[in-house]
C-alpha cells in the first residue's frame, strides 16, 4: 500500500501547507493530491506542488467535469505533465447535480454518458492519431449545434504528451465504480471510504476489469482512497472535523432523495442517521446535524489516534485492497507517523 498525501481544497482563504509537501516528498509518499468544489481550483496548487517539488508525483482528485471541456481537461493534464517532468496524474469526476447545474450552468443529465466520452475526447487528444473529432450526446466536434457558425475544423494537439498518462475516475455507486474499473487507470472512492465495507465496491470493480479483456489485471489498477488522518490521544476531539465534513457531505452536498454521499452512508448501514442528519442540515440546523453523525461513521472513515492505534486500524485498508492511502491532513508528525508505519 502506498501512501499520498491530499491537501484538499480551500476554506474561505487559499492556504497550501508546503512544509507538509515537502515533509511527504522526504519521506517517500508516493504523490500529492490537490481538490475543488466551488472555491479554490484543483490546477492551481497541482501547478504550485508539482514546482516546488523534485521527485513526487502530482494529481488531482478531482478536475470537476463541468468546469473543463474535455479537451480543456487533456490540454491541461499534458501541460502539467510536461512541466513536472512526467509526473501528473489527472483525476476526474462528475461532481453532483447542484455544483454542475448551479455553479458551472452545465446539465448533469446521465452521468455515466458523460464520463465515457469525456475519458475517450482526452484520450483521443493525447494519442493524436488524428485531427480530433467526436459525435456523442455531450460533446460534438467540430461543434454542430443550433449556433454553430460552420466554420469549425477538427484539430490535433499541437503539444506532444504521454498517452498513456494515468486516468483516475472518482466514483461512489456501483455503476460508476463498474465504469472507472473498465475505462480509468484507477479509481478515487469517494469523499471518505469504510474500509469495513469493501464488498460495497469489490464486485464493481471486478466486473469493471472484466470488460477490459486482457487489460483487467487487478494488479495494474489503482484503488486510492483518502481518510483524514491525525496522531492524537484525544479521539473524541480528532473526530469532530470529521463529523463536520459527514455533515456537510451526507446533509447538504445534494438534495433530497439526490445526494451520492446521503445514498453512500445508507450503504454503510446508517440509513436513519444518514437520514436525521440530512434533514437537520436542510433545515439549517448545522452543529445540531454535526452532532448527529454518529462516532462509529466518523471512526470508520478517519484514522485517528495513538500511533498503536494507527497501527492497528493500519490493517483494516490493506486488508480492503486499498492500493494507496491519501492523507488528508495538515499534521506532520502525522505523516511520519504513518510513513514509519506502512513505508
Amino acid at each position: 500500500m502506498r501512501l499520498g498525501l491530499n491537501v484538499g481544497y480551500s476554506d474561505a482563504r487559499m492556504v497550501l501547507d508546503l512544509q507538509s509537501i515537502l515533509e511527504a516528498e522526504r519521506l517517500g509518499f508516493h504523490s500529492v493530491w490537490a481538490a475543488e468544489a466551488y472555491g479554490s481550483d484543483a490546477v492551481s496548487p497541482a501547478a504550485w506542488t508539482a514546482a516546488s517539488t523534485q521527485r513526487i508525483k502530482v494529481g488531482t482528485a478531482v478536475m470537476q467535469m463541468g468546469a473543463r471541456s474535455p479537451a480543456m481537461a487533456a490540454m491541461t493534464a499534458t501541460t502539467l505533465d510536461h512541466l513536472s517532468g512526467g509526473r501528473f496524474l489527472l483525476g476526474l469526476g462528475v461532481s453532483n447535480p447542484q455544483v454542475v447545474e448551479g455553479w458551472y450552468g452545465q446539465p448533469f443529465g446521465a452521468p455515466l454518458t458523460w464520463t465515457r466520452e469525456y475519458v475517450e475526447i482526452v484520450r483521443a487528444v493525447w494519442r493524436r492519431e488524428k485531427p480530433l473529432e467526436h459525435t456523442g450526446d455531450y460533446y460534438q466536434m467540430p461543434y454542430r449545434g443550433a449556433k454553430a457558425t460552420g466554420l469549425g475544423k477538427p484539430l490535433k494537439s499541437i503539444l506532444h504528451g504521454r498517452p498513456d498518462l494515468p486516468i483516475y475516475l472518482a466514483a461512489m455507486g456501483p455503476k460508476a465504480v463498474e465504469l472507472a474499473a473498465e475505462i480509468g487507470d484507477g479509481i478515487l472512492l469517494g469523499v471518505w471510504y469504510s474500509p469495513y465495507r469493501p464488498e460495497l465496491h469489490r464486485d464493481s470493480i471486478r466486473t469493471g476489469l472484466g470488460k477490459r479483456g486482457g487489460t483487467g489485471d487487478p494488479e495494474q489498477f489503482d484503488v486510492v482512497v483518502t481518510v483524514r488522518t491525525a496522531l492524537t490521544q484525544d479521539i473524541p476531539a480528532a473526530l469532530v472535523p470529521v463529523k463536520r465534513m459527514l455533515a456537510l457531505y451526507i446533509g447538504g452536498m445534494g438534495a433530497r432523495g439526490k445526494n451520492f454521499y446521503h445514498n453512500l452512508a445508507c450503504r454503510f448501514g446508517f440509513e436513519q442517521d444518514a437520514k436525521k442528519v440530512q434533514d437537520l442540515y436542510l433545515e439549517g440546523k448545522v452543529a445540531e446535524a454535526i452532532a448527529a453523525v454518529p462516532d462509529k461513521l466518523a471512526d470508520d472513515v478517519a484514522l485517528v489516534g495513538s500511533k498503536e492505534r494507527l497501527r492497528d486500524r493500519l490493517a483494516a485498508w490493506r486488508e480492503a485492497g486499498v492500493t494507496m492511502l491519501l492523507l488528508g491532513t495538515r499534521q506532520v508528525d502525522a505523516l511520519r507517523a504513518v510513513a514509519e508505519l506502512v513505508l
